[in-house]
């Protein structure tokens, strides 16, 4: 709940500290107070746009802090705070702050963190619930009207949600799985011929880096091979260059030993004869390394152009051919698999669909039936109300297939007439300021053991009313406030009366400047205050009286 409001250079006011507590909140104070001020700065730090009309005359920045407790932090608020990265330790209270300029400018904290003004926007529906006059929010929303209902029905709104959920993925996995098959199926004839053409080149790892090794070394030897050719011609015969060496060789070796210089001679060319011998030797082996089969190098070439012909048409290198083989093995086990996964997704899918519809049409009952008991609650209220010519009705109708959701298969809005004989119509859309607030409070009545946002505040929900009907008004807050927090704007002593707590709002002058205060009274302020409700300008004896019976029966 809200307990503690500061207000800094806000229109009329230059400094405000409020504390607040528990219970029902009466704000009271003449006509022109000020008492719509402390609403724009609470709307302020809830977010609202940043105005630089609500900048105090001669001011140059204003501020705005909100402080709310609670003894457990609200999942809603916990997501939304959690989302935004905002750390609220336990038992911390959650510090709204909104700081104004005179350009217009603004910037928003939570507990000094700074966020956008839009997070605050987001955590305003869980922390303050404002009805007024014109308002447009809250229950006036046919977009909340929904949950509102479900929680009334205690039905299973959160089985439902996540048996949507179940319903969605399973219906996700089994379009995605028809997709793939049918894409996959479509190219059926082209992948069986793709793994045929693959399976008969049987393409290896490494394959290419060989066959290119190879074919070059063929290429190297078949320019060699013509000056190898040559070089033999020059050995080979009896009248090659060695044949003669090994001739004069015999020829010395018969007059060698007459002389020693001979003998060296002989030496010498014995020691030639072997290097010719041992280079025929070699030459004869770089013959046979070189020499290759014509027919053996268009195998290769051919082999080559294959591999790198097929690599080119699947998008990918020689090496990852055997790859992209086992892959397109794949896709067709996924053909031939396929229709037993669809039957298997398919029979898992209608499962979910079955169990949502049956948990949506048993949430649907539920709502039909606490609708009936909700438009009795709300009837009931009415005629205390000064609304007794007036009707309430809880329309519910069934979605069509395609706008089946999460919360459901209905769509739920609460419509009221207000005069005999009058169609139904919105909420928002028929009544006037003071009925929209009169019919509020009395769904907010009936609904009151569903919750809603920390700290409740009415505005003048009284206005154009009294007596008896006043009386209702203020039986009814203080019973709504008993659970929680309520604040109440009001002009009305009755209601005024039934506060647990008790602030005036009043103007003061000094010179030139004009300011707006608020106090929390004591119990004889209280008395002196309705009694000036009850009065006018002139506070009588009667008047005093007066307050004080409508004090003490409360």
């Amino acid at each position: 709940m809200l307990t503690r409001l500061a207000i800094r250079n806000i229109v009329l006011i230059e400094a405000l500290d409020l504390e607040f507590g528990g219970g029902l909140g009466v704000l009271t104070g003449e006509t022109g107070a000020g008492k719509s001020i402390l609403l724009d700065a609470l709307g302020l730090v809830l977010g609202a746009r940043a105005d630089s009309g609500l900048l105090r005359a001669g001011a140059d920045r204003a501020s705005v802090t909100a402080s709310f407790e609670f003894a457990a932090l609200p999942t809603a608020l916990h997501a939304v705070l959690d989302d935004a990265g905002v750390v609220i330790e336990p038992g911390e209270p959650v510090i709204l702050k909104r700081q104004l300029r005179a350009d217009g400018a603004s910037k928003a904290f939570v507990n000094d963190q700074p966020v956008g003004a839009a997070l605050l926007r987001e955590l305003a529906p869980t922390l303050v619930e404002l009805h007024g006059q014109h308002d447009d929010r809250g229950l006036v929303n046919p977009r909340g009207h929904r949950a509102l209902l479900d929680r009334y029905a205690r039905g299973d709104a959160a089985g439902v949600e996540a048996a949507w959920r179940v319903w969605s993925t399973a219906e996700q996995a089994l379009a995605a799985a028809r997709a793939q098959v049918s894409r996959i199926a479509e190219d059926r004839d082209l992948l069986l011929a793709h793994i045929e053409e693959l399976t008969q080149l049987a393409p290896e790892p490494g394959e290419e880096a060989e066959l290119a090794g190879a074919r070059a070394a063929m290429q190297k030897g078949e320019r060699l091979s013509g000056d190898l050719a040559e070089l033999r011609h020059l050995w080979a015969g009896s009248d090659s260059a060695l044949a003669l060496m090994r001739v004069a060789a015999r020829r010395l070796d018969r007059i060698a030993a007459e002389h020693d210089l001979l003998a060296e001679a002989l030496a010498a060319l014995d020691r030639a004869v072997i290097e010719a011998s041992e280079a025929e030797e070699k030459l004869e082996r770089a013959a046979e390394a070189l020499s290759h089969d014509p027919s053996a190098l268009d195998r290769i070439e051919t082999r080559l152009f294959e591999l790198r012909a097929a690599a080119r048409k699947h998008g990918c290198t020689v090496d990852e051919l055997a790859q992209r083989a086992e892959a397109m093995r794949a896709d067709l086990e996924a053909i031939e698999g396929g229709e037993a996964e669809l039957i298997a997704l398919d029979a898992t899918a209608r499962s979910a669909g079955l169990d949502y519809r049956a948990r949506a049409e048993s949430l649907s009952v539920m709502r039909v039936e606490a609708a009936v008991r909700l438009d009795k609650a709300v009837a009931a209220e009415l005629a205390p109300l000064k609304l007794d010519a007036a009707r309430f009705r809880t329309q519910i109708m069934r979605l069509p297939e395609e706008r089946w959701g999460a919360a459901g298969i209905d769509a739920v809005e609460f419509l009221i007439a207000t005069n005999p004989g009058a169609d139904f119509a919105p909420l928002g859309k028929i009544a006037s300021g003071g009925e929209l607030s009169r019919f509020i409070l009395a769904l907010k009545v009936a609904l009151a053991e569903e919750g809603g946002a920390a700290t409740v505040i009415f505005d003048e929900i009284d206005r154009g009313v009294g007596g008896a009907v006043a009386s209702a008004i203020g039986e009814r807050l203080a019973r709504l406030a008993s659970g929680g927090q309520l604040l109440a704007v009001t002009h009305s002593p009755q209601v005024a009366a039934r506060g647990t707590a008790h602030y005036v709002i009043a103007k003061s002058s000094e010179g030139t400047v004009t300011r707006t205060g608020v106090a929390r009274l004591d119990g004889g302020g209280r008395r002196q205050e309705i009694a000036r409700m009850l009065s006018g300008a002139e506070i009588t004896d009667e008047a005093r009286a007066q307050a004080d019976r409508l004090l003490e029966g409360v």
